[in-house]
């Protein structure tokens, strides 16, 4: 079982911040530090001291780690054009040293498009400007060195572009694509993911939308063996009932909602909902969302005391 550590920068986090996060995510052994991509706080934080790039982070992080990988959970497609995306995409996988795995979706958060004057199409554009910025994307990358890459969509039109820089892995980095939509999701995974993640989901839906993952793949003569799957899920955990209830409080939140909903409670209780998790979708990588960055100890106590039983 992969375990990543998740986080929401947006909510109230500096560089330092993620920093300090990602080096206690790679000294405690996990598999990869993954951030989202917003711009927007959410709920009733502060936000301060305000948003930072996910990109830009993530370069930063690519020159102060050495075994992690790194990514996000997801980039939304309306905040970036897809060819200068996947020049700032292959930049990090440089400077990484081909660790970076790349999340790529829609967008939806209504608020953050209009405080920044971001256009937010109406789904159905939405979506097919998400489906030619993931032909883009990747075809750049994809293409051979000393050839270019022409496209011409219906939103974007690229002609005797050089499709450089090119990305430290090849032919490119992992692309993850995750949601609950029932046609054009599983579509777009079984064509161009190597990972399908369902956030914040329960056991059926998520057992209900791999399946449909897996029809698609099927459909275009894929083996749907191989495309990962994996769930994100809140983490709320501790060495007694006191200790998770304070973690729960200083992130809003109630211990048990948490334990109907996310990964909470005791090391014995994460580790069975995992298990039972597994079993029924399939999933073999698991992101735990940590929204309290201030908690190192949290990270490490995960590491410490559930991770080993989940080998």
């Amino acid at each position: 079982m992969d375990l990543r550590i998740f986080t929401e920068p947006q909510q109230g986090a500096t560089y330092d911040d993620l920093l300090r996060v990602a080096k206690t995510t790679e000294d405690a052994g996990y598999d990869a530090f993954f951030r989202s991509d917003h711009f927007l706080k959410m709920g009733e934080v502060s936000g301060l001291p305000g948003p930072t790039d996910a990109w830009i982070t993530l370069a930063g992080l690519a020159r102060e780690t050495s075994r992690i990988r790194l990514g996000t959970l997801v980039t939304a497609a309306t905040f970036r054009h897809p060819s200068v995306l996947a020049i700032s995409v292959a930049q990090v996988d440089q400077m990484s040293g081909g660790r970076v795995e790349f999340g790529l979706g829609a967008g939806w958060f209504a608020d953050e498009h209009t405080a920044y004057g971001i256009e937010l199409y109406e789904v159905k554009e939405r979506f097919d400007r998400y489906a030619e910025q993931l032909e883009i994307i990747t075809g750049l990358w994809e293409t051979p060195e000393g050839e270019s890459f022409d496209y011409a969509g219906k939103h974007y039109r690229l002609q005797d572009a050089p499709a450089l820089p090119k990305t430290t892995q090849r032919p490119r980095p992992p692309v993850i694509i995750g949601g609950s939509g029932k046609k054009r999701t599983p579509e777009l995974v079984a064509r161009f993911a190597q990972e399908f993640n369902l956030p914040f989901a329960d056991v059926a839906t998520a057992k209900a939308q791999g399946e449909r993952v897996d029809a698609a793949a099927r459909a275009i003569g894929r083996d749907p063996g191989e495309i990962i799957r994996s769930v994100a899920q809140v983490l709320c955990t501790g060495r007694d009932d006191a200790e998770i209830a304070r973690r729960a409080a200083a992130i809003g939140r109630e211990p048990e909602e948490l334990r109907q909903n996310g990964l909470a409670g005791s090391p014995a209780e994460i580790v069975d909902k995992i298990g039972r998790y597994r079993e029924e979708t399939g999933i073999t990588r698991v992101y735990l969302q940590v929204l309290d960055l201030a908690d190192l100890e949290h990270i490490e106590f995960f590491a410490s005391e559930v991770a080993p039983q989940l080998d």
